[in-house]
């Protein structure tokens, strides 16, 4: 039986939520134009017309002892990626500085690594309290397998948000990744959620996963109440093990954002890597039900910046909160 996708969006407006339980294979089957339709309505809905925008800096980059098969900046992997140890603090909050002022809401160190500790951590520490003190960015932290001690202290310098991505579905997880477990990837999420972090929590498409797994992910993500989904696009990177990866087509990576929106229909979806894979550097992902976007000149979403972003956003009707 043909599912009423305008009626589905309106009762899960009212309510209801799609569960693992459910037969959920007509999100992969169904007509793409009225999935865009539903998702985007529920994005009105629970989200409205505001977009949060975001930028990150690479705190520290390279020789990374995890395995993962999609990223530049592991030492199993042979790119040619920059290594460099945490950054200057003053580099790092004049970007902050400089972000703020282009009207940027939040902004995340991230660094490379199982987990920043001891010295680094230290200085992560020392150059947020400099950045809470002087913007008014909300601040967010993506620095690997804290413990609750190292939590607290970043929260006590007034970061408020933890980004920690479990990248694809607890099956498919162990084809990407062997050096950790997606259960430490939840505990992680869990233990920073139990400080009092809003945690900020996605994964890649294009990695070879099936549907299924796509749509696990977001139930997984659903189920951990995740507030900020960023969905990231494979750019098969040369020296990595996916380098040959054929790259998701754009009906594909719309199909995925709508159906992350039906199964989290109030959490930001936030378009992260990848984006040059969609036309117009992914402006009709906000009609699908993105509602959060990263911006700013990063490798990963090369072509786009906070200007070009915030005007493509004027175009669409969409308020910069």
């Amino acid at each position: 039986m043909k599912v009423n996708l305008l009626e589905l969006a309106n009762e899960i407006i009212d309510g209801k939520l799609l569960q693992k339980d459910d037969n959920l294979d007509f999100l992969v089957t169904c007509d793409l134009s009225e999935l865009k339709e539903a998702a985007n309505r529920i994005r009105k809905a629970f989200c409205g017309d505001t977009v949060d925008l975001c930028t990150i800096i690479n705190g520290k980059s390279g020789n990374c002892g995890e395995n993962c098969k999609y990223c530049a900046q592991s030492s199993y992997n042979h790119t040619s990626c920059k290594n460099y140890n945490f950054l200057n603090g003053d580099l790092i909050l004049r970007e902050a500085r400089n972000n703020a002022s282009e009207g940027v809401n939040r902004f995340a160190i991230v660094t490379s690594g199982k987990s920043l500790s001891g010295k680094e951590f230290e200085q992560a520490l020392d150059i947020y309290s400099k950045i809470n003190k002087e913007t008014t960015l909300s601040l967010c932290a993506s620095l690997g397998f804290l413990t609750k001690n190292q939590f607290k202290k970043l929260y006590d310098v007034g970061v408020r948000n933890y980004h920690d991505n479990i990248e694809t579905s607890r099956r498919y997880f162990p084809h990407i990744c062997t050096t950790h477990s997606f259960d430490e990837k939840l505990a992680t999420i869990k233990l920073a959620q139990s400080v009092g972090f809003n945690v900020c929590s996605g994964g890649i498409i294009g990695m070879g996963e099936t549907w299924q797994d796509r749509i696990d992910m977001a139930l997984t993500l659903q189920n951990l109440k995740i507030k900020s989904i960023p969905i990231n696009v494979l750019m098969a990177i040369p020296g990595t093990p996916l380098e040959n990866q054929a790259p998701l087509s754009p009906e594909e990576i719309l199909r995925t954002i709508a159906i992350f929106r039906l199964i989290n229909p109030s959490a930001d979806i936030r378009l992260a890597g990848g984006r040059k894979l969609l036309p117009n550097n992914g402006k009709e992902a906000f009609s699908c039900g993105i509602s959060s976007t990263i911006t700013g000149n990063m490798l990963t979403t090369s072509g786009s910046t906070i200007k070009s972003d915030r005007n493509m956003l004027k175009q669409l009707g969409r308020i910069v909160i």
